[in-house]
């Protein structure tokens, strides 16, 4: 089958998923304190939806699935989904990111439905700024749940991503970097995106990955390790060979020129970059008979709209429509 391809010449080969929009914490760059309306259950992709679009997307030449919310690991039963996509032809990497404050419990039924990579969003080791960045205080659960995750060799690597925001993670720097050198995690710095439920980004409130990477190197040098053309992330290991830090520069240093994803709503919709102000309705054909080839062709003609560029750092951009936690991270 032809690949899918959008019309830059760029071959899609990964999917995000997102399988619900709720989420048990509330991240300041991401929710606000109170006051989102969740999605009804119905409105929510069935797996078995979820199956149909994968397996559609994958014999397209879509193998690279990662699930994520919300907070998946709040969607009932998510294991049974794993298990699902796990065994669909073509699915060649299933990943999951999740805030990990359910991790201890699903670390071993997630492993064994077939589940081989995670992602661990973790932006603070202090327990008293942990919980004023989360609204939450579940620091030594998401320990846990991490340590629930090494006991598995099967899943590596746990990449443990922070969210790096001007003012508040400089702080969190060393501490976090020590984490990558003692422990079996690639620690990754995300640049903070306008993505915010709150929709109070601003261009001054992105600490940038070059930065983080001077602070680390004020202790410990770094060296550059190879990455394929579509990865997201920088990769550096330190230079005495113990531990890896990744930065990933949406806002500083854009991928778009070899970005190969799109993003699956839990409500059916087709996004084409995160900051998207139009999606692609699939609930609809799902639902009222449509076959595998009529699906294709929705999705081959959404992915040939799919943006040049995100647009953050040109005058007049405009916000994505959703915030992080509606669209999926």
């Amino acid at each position: 089958m032809e690949p899918l391809r959008d019309s830059w010449g760029r071959e899609i080969r990964s999917v995000r998923v997102s399988v619900t929009d709720k989420c048990n914490f509330r991240c300041r760059y991401c929710m606000p304190a109170e006051g989102l309306e969740w999605l009804e259950r119905d409105e929510l992709l069935s797996f078995e939806e979820i199956e149909r679009l994968v397996r559609v997307l994958a014999s397209m030449g879509v193998d690279e699935v990662r699930l994520t919310g919300g907070e998946p690991l709040v969607r009932r039963d998510l294991p049974v989904l794993v298990r699902m996509l796990a065994g669909t032809p073509g699915v060649r990497d299933l990943s999951l990111t999740t805030n990990g404050v359910l991790l201890d419990r699903f670390a071993g039924p997630l492993v064994e439905a077939g589940l081989r990579r995670l992602n661990v969003s973790l932006d603070s080791l202090s327990h008293v700024r942990f919980a004023e960045i989360t609204r939450r205080d579940a620091l030594d659960r998401v320990l846990a749940g991490l340590e629930a995750a090494e006991r598995h060799p099967e899943l590596r690597p746990i990449k443990v991503n922070c969210v790096a925001i001007r003012g508040f993670t400089e702080e969190e720097v060393p501490a976090l970097a020590e984490l990558a050198r003692r422990k079996p995690y690639v620690v990754r710095f995300i640049e903070f995106m306008p993505l915010d439920a709150d929709q109070a980004w601003k261009g001054d409130d992105v600490l940038t990955g070059g930065e983080i990477r001077a602070l680390i190197e004020e202790r410990w040098p770094l060296e550059e390790l190879p990455a394929k053309p579509s990865s997201t992330a920088r990769r550096f290991r330190f230079a005495d060979g113990a531990g890896e830090i990744g930065f990933v520069n949406p806002v500083s240093e854009p991928f778009c020129s070899t970005c190969d994803r799109i993003r699956l709503t839990a409500d059916g919709q087709l996004r084409t970059c995160l900051f998207s102000r139009r999606e692609w309705d699939l609930k609809s054909p799902l639902r009222d008979g449509s076959s595998d080839e009529r699906l294709e062709e929705l999705i081959r003609f959404a992915v040939a709209h799919k943006e040049l560029k995100h647009k953050i750092n040109d005058p007049g951009f405009v916000r994505a429509s959703r915030s992080m936690s509606q669209i999926g991270g």
